[in-house]
């Protein structure tokens, strides 16, 4: 947010001014927004243009201009920018692109001065952050996938595929999306604005994705020492309800 003020008192004045424009840097760094994205169907860690014209103090056509005229490869483009769109004010749909770190650089390297330095360090800082996050969440769906393959296994051996007609995995899972989150699978995608064929634990943080693990551990077992469904479903709520207690 940038404030107008006018002050009268020379020195005073020049204070109160570098105060405001001080704050104001502080509030873009503060408000700067690396997500997770996928771009070429990989996932990764990208900042938009709008923000980027925000934070750096520039309007929105210029950065979108900026991009256009880039003297990169087309490879390079395919891989570190993704068009989109969004609807600005007038609820009209505008175009935006999304860009990757290195996207990013490139954009950036002539954006010259102090300001437009701090800006760079702290975007690569949270570049740097995001990026970790990125790493933990895909060490925890690798883990996740031994899971969720030792959950079908136990299921398949069971009674339970054949009673519920070859859907077992499906139905546990919506069980226990259920009991960790108050949704099912359905509703999470409705949530995440994702279609069918895009896997929802790919949209969810890390701490989520352990907590599905360790819940499909748990069934796992159960299911192997002949528990029913009725039986694993009761003891899972009653069990996490346990583990919110004491949280």
């Amino acid at each position: 947010m940038v404030f107008l003020c006018k002050f009268h008192g020379g020195r005073r004045h020049g204070e109160m001014l570098c105060l405001i424009l001080m704050q104001n840097s502080a509030e873009r760094i503060e408000n700067m927004l690396v997500e997770v994205k996928k771009i070429s169907k990989i996932e990764m860690s990208v900042v938009s243009s709008l923000d980027v014209a925000e934070t750096f103090g520039k309007e929105h056509k210029h950065v979108l201009r900026d991009i256009r005229e880039l003297h990169c490869s087309e490879e390079f483009r395919q891989s570190n920018f993704e068009q989109s769109k969004y609807m600005n004010e007038q609820n009209r749909q505008q175009p935006m692109y999304y860009m990757t770190r290195d996207g990013f650089t490139i954009l950036v390297m002539g954006y010259t001065g102090e300001k437009a330095m701090k800006f760079k360090e702290a975007y690569i800082k949270q570049f740097n952050v995001m990026e970790k996050t990125l790493q933990g969440k895909l060490i925890e769906r690798e883990k996740g996938i031994a899971v969720r393959q030792s959950l079908t296994k136990a299921l398949q051996q069971s009674a339970e595929n054949e009673r519920m007609h070859g859907h077992a995995y499906s139905i546990y899972t919506n069980c226990i999306y259920k009991v960790l989150f108050g949704k099912n699978a359905k509703q999470l995608r409705k949530e995440f604005g994702i279609s069918e064929r895009e896997n929802i634990r790919d949209f969810l943080p890390e701490e989520q994705l352990k907590a599905i693990q360790s819940m499909e551990c748990l069934v796992s077992g159960l299911v192997d020492c002949g528990w029913g469904y009725d039986q694993i479903k009761e003891f899972i709520q009653k069990n996490n309800a346990m583990m919110q207690i004491a949280a």
